[in-house]
Parts: structure tokens; sequence; C-alpha cells
């Protein structure tokens, strides 16, 4: 059964973009997974096309309108109602590995709003019950690039993509560290070498290696993640 992404933007044609290169655009090629873009000006009703308008109370900037965006996703929710809706927006929740292994793990895939100007009027959001997700404590011109983001971390966990399990086994949050450096040839670089116990052969001593760096980075460069990942070990 084919993955399938739909992404409502005013800029259709960045998608697949560069989601149609390398490991994902090889499964993409294979129908393990697809993507669909719609544009949202094609649902508007004026000469104009117009998708944004001036916020009710003032302020800087144009929001995206409900009446819009509404047309879209009536026709989306009829078709696919079961699918995961996000949206992409510097206030919503922090996106993290086991949130993309859920929405990758929904056989009805996903629908992506991809907010422009000054984001979207927010009885769209309430009203679709759209789950809210930031890629970053930044803002972007629009959430095309940040669509592009989610979809990669997602389709990599769908079977058949990663060639290995267990390289998404052991990787950068998957049991809630960051992981720990690797190495490869040649063994003496600039003078610097490879650590004795990688070149000890000896699986046990090597798997207490790789997991007491993964704790060292985790509690020295992300204590929220260090906490979460304590507190749960705690509870186990």
């Amino acid at each position: 059964m084919t993955w399938n992404v739909r992404v409502l933007t005013i800029f259709p044609e960045m998608f697949p973009g560069p989601l149609s290169e390398s490991l994902i655009g090889k499964a993409l090629s294979e129908k393990i997974w697809d993507c669909s873009s719609l544009n949202l000006r094609d649902f508007t009703t004026d000469k104009h096309q117009s998708v944004d308008d001036q916020p009710f109370g003032g302020g800087a900037g144009m929001l995206m309108r409900s009446d819009v965006i509404g047309s879209v996703m009536d026709q989306m929710i009829d078709q696919h109602p079961k699918a995961s809706r996000v949206y992409l927006t510097p206030k919503g929740q922090p996106l993290t590995q086991r949130k993309v292994a859920k929405l990758a793990n929904n056989p009805h895939g996903m629908i992506v709003l991809c907010g422009r100007f000054e984001g979207v009027d927010q009885r769209v959001i309430d009203h679709y019950d759209f789950d809210e997700i930031s890629i970053g404590d930044f803002v972007m011109t629009g959430g095309e690039l940040a669509a592009h983001c989610l979809i990669d971390a997602c389709v990599r966990l769908l079977p058949g993509v990663v060639g290995k399990s267990e390289s998404l086994e052991d990787e950068t949050f998957s049991k809630g560290l960051l992981e720990y450096p690797h190495y490869t040839r040649p063994q003496v670089w600039k003078g610097k070498e490879v650590p004795e116990v990688l070149l000890s052969g000896h699986h046990a001593n090597i798997h207490q290696w790789r997991l007491a760096q993964s704790e060292k980075l985790t509690k020295e460069r992300r204590p929220d993640l260090w906490a979460q990942y304590v507190n749960e070990r705690k509870q186990s």
C-alpha cells in the first residue's frame, strides 16, 4: 500500500522537489510513497485568486483565508478522512522522532498545510483539528521547506526505504539519546586515531562505549532530552 502525502500550498511546483532525489526519490519512483500538491489558488473565487486578507483587529501582514483553505480541506476530508493533518508553524509543538514515527505509521498518509504570510486563520486549525508542528525555534517565509523536512523524516521510516533496519534503530533520537560518534578509514588521520575500543572486536565493550558516548553528548547538548531519558529509565 502506497503511503500518500497531500501538500496544500501556493507553490505546488516545489513538490516533490528535492524529495525526488536519493533514497527518498528512489522510494517515490518505486511507489512506496506518493506526493501530490494542491494549489490553494485553484480554490479561490475572485479574479485575483486571493488566498489572504488583512487580519481582524489590525496588525502587520496578511493571513491566509479560512474559506479558501476550507474548500480544499472539505474535499480532502471527503476523500481521505483518516489521513493525519499537519500545519507547519513556529508556534507548533516541536517535531520529534516519536511524532515522525506516529505520522509514518498512519497507513492513510498525511495532509500537510503550508502557511505563508503571517499564518492561517485560527478557525481553520481548530475546525479541521490540525496538528500544529514546528521544526525549530526560528521563522521562515513559508511552510514548504519545513514540509520537505517533515516528509523526508517520515518517508525514511517506511518499510523498504532504508536498507538496514539497524540503521534506524541506532540513530539519533531512536532511543531518546543523541547518536554516538562514528569513525571509518583511515585509522589515523591528521594525527587523530580511532578510539581503541572500536578496533577491539569486543561487541559488548563497543556497545557500552557507544551508549556512554550517547549519554555524554545528550547530557551536554540537550539537557531537555537527558532529563526525559533519565525520567523514563526511572519509571521503567
